[in-house]
């Protein structure tokens, strides 16, 4: 009998053994809960690729644009025009001595000044004042830390001793009031000659006094 006892109690111990072992602890539903939304907040967030950069570089982007939308088109400045009164020099209708006369000559640049002085010795507006230089054909008139007129003489342009050596001194006169004109080196056809029109020596380069 008492072993039959003892053999019940022991089975019955063995019984609430393999049920405690069999058993799972279980988790709240709260924390299984929480778990799982950061695990889905995770995924969700390395999924969706970092676009920081891009955004900036598209606002910057849109700055520039605009920045270049709002600048209105910059043409460049011209040169605004100026006139100034200069002294030219002519003859009397006998050739026998220069006249000094005053004009106004319109300009934008100092490479146009020089060329509208030289557009004025072959144009009086006077009777009574020759231009010396009336017929001479200008072919090029350029600054280059010197004075170079380039001329063509037709046959018509020549005139006596007296008169080319007025006209050299008309032509020196009138581009030398100019305080930045030291020399002047008159050339025809783009070649040195030894006499303008065969009477005169001419100098090469004309300088200032």
């Amino acid at each position: 009998m008492n072993k039959k006892l003892l053999s019940t109690a022991l089975l019955a111990v063995l019984m609430v053994a393999a049920v405690g072992c069999g058993q799972k602890p279980t988790v709240a539903p709260q924390q299984q809960e929480t778990t799982q939304d950061q695990n889905d907040t995770s995924a969700v967030n390395a999924a969706q690729p970092d676009d920081s950069n891009g955004s900036e570089a598209a606002k910057a982007d849109n700055q520039t644009n605009t920045s270049q939308t709002d600048k209105p088109d910059q043409k460049p400045k011209e040169a605004e025009e100026k006139k100034q009164i200069i002294e030219v020099y002519y003859t009397d209708p006998q050739e026998m001595e220069l006249k000094k006369s005053e004009k106004e000559i319109h300009f934008k640049t100092d490479a146009d000044k020089y060329k509208e002085a030289f557009k004025a010795l072959q144009t009086s507006g006077s009777s009574e004042l020759i231009p010396l230089w009336g017929k001479m054909e200008l072919k090029s008139l350029y600054m280059d830390g010197a004075m170079t007129i380039d001329i063509h003489m037709p046959d018509e342009a020549r005139l006596g001793a007296g008169g080319e050596q007025y006209a050299l001194d008309a032509l020196s006169k009138t581009m030398f009031q100019f305080k930045e004109v030291q020399t002047i080196e008159l050339l025809v056809d783009g070649q040195q000659v030894e006499s303008l029109m065969g009477h005169v020596d001419l100098d090469h380069p004309i300088k200032r006094n």
